[in-house]
Order: structure tokens, then sequence, then C-alpha cells
């Protein structure tokens, strides 16, 4: 493998990752995404402050990156190990993205789309309880920190090799982490649920 053609493609991951679609989508109607709710480049965010079509588009961008950065690594060669890396770098791209200095989204979509190509099965469980988790609570926080979490525990409970736990689980560690005002409005118990406005 030429190191060369690697270090394209982490590039390439990154810019794919920093695509804001987020922004893009709502400066179409006038909004700058930054500065309304939580100001986070994300679908929950486009959801509360543009409207359900809007936030599925953007949803489905922020998957897509993480999963086409896997799948071009694949189709140009890469090892799984390099693979792996491109999408971790794609998620890295969406959380701090250049078109937004270097700010960004949290990561939930990317990371699903990555794990959903590179784990299949913790993609599943991350969607999985995540959903439920969402559905029961209406708290698309909790869904998020409780399914990346699950995503990892298959990793490490399925016999996975252990550079992808680790992988899974720094994603997962990074979800968390970007995460972490959302986690103290948790635990005190002012953390807007969804269909609440600000």
């Amino acid at each position: 493998m030429n190191p060369l053609l690697f270090v394209l493609l982490l590039a390439l991951s990154y810019l794919l990752g920093s695509l804001p679609a987020a922004a893009w989508v709502a400066r179409t109607r006038g909004i700058d995404i930054r500065r309304v709710g939580s100001g986070n480049s994300g679908a929950t965010n486009v959801l509360r402050s543009v409207g359900k079509g809007p936030a599925a588009v953007v949803a489905v961008f922020d998957v897509a990156k993480g999963a086409l950065a896997v799948l071009l690594a694949r189709a140009a060669g890469l090892s799984d190990v390099q693979a792996a890396l491109c999408g971790a770098t794609a998620v890295i791209g969406h959380n701090f993205s250049p078109f937004l200095g270097f700010r960004g989204g949290k990561g939930v979509a990317t990371t699903f789309g990555t794990l959903a190509v590179l784990l299949p099965s913790a993609g599943l469980g991350m969607a999985v309880i995540g959903l439920l988790t969402v559905a029961l609570t209406r708290l698309v926080s909790a869904g998020s920190i409780l399914g990346g979490v699950a995503a990892a525990l298959v990793a490490w409970v399925t016999g996975q090799p252990l550079w992808l736990s680790l992988i899974v689980t720094a994603l997962v560690a990074l979800m968390v982490w970007q995460h972490r005002d959302n986690v103290a409005r948790l635990r005190a118990g002012n953390e807007r649920r969804l269909g609440e406005k600000g």
C-alpha cells in the first residue's frame, strides 16, 4: 500500500466529513444554524430550528459522509484498519469543520454511518438502542449516548479484533465528549425533549 494514497484518503475523508450540511441547508431558509437553538450544526438543531424535511436531508447526508469514507477507502484497496481510520477522520471533520471555524456537530449521524459499514452489528445496536431511548424519553442526547455505548459494547462482547473495538470505543468517547453540555443538563433535569422549543 502506497502511504501517500493513505494520507490522501485521510485528507479526503476529513474534507468529506467537514461538509456542513446543516449549515448549508439552514442557510437556504435564511438561518444561520450556529446562532439558533443549540448552535450545533446537526440534524437535531435543524429539526428544531428549520423543520422535519430539512432535518431528514441533513441526517441522511451526515450518515453518508461516514459510510462513504469507509467505502472509498476499501475501494482504493486500503486495509481494514486504514479504512476504519478514514471513517474516524470523517467524524473528526464533521465535529471540527474548517467551514465553520473548526466547530461543527456532535458526530452522531456520521459515527453511525461509519459503524454501519465498518461493523454493521455495532451500527444496528446503536440505531436500536438510540431510537428506542428517544421513543421512550424524547431525549435525543440520551439516545445518542446510550446508542453509542451499545455500539461499543457490541464491539467488545462479540470478540472483534482489538484495533476495531478500540476505534469504535474512541468514536463513542468522542461523541460523549461532544455531548458534555447535554450531560450536564441531563443531570440537572433541564435537557430539552424532542418537540420542545427553546
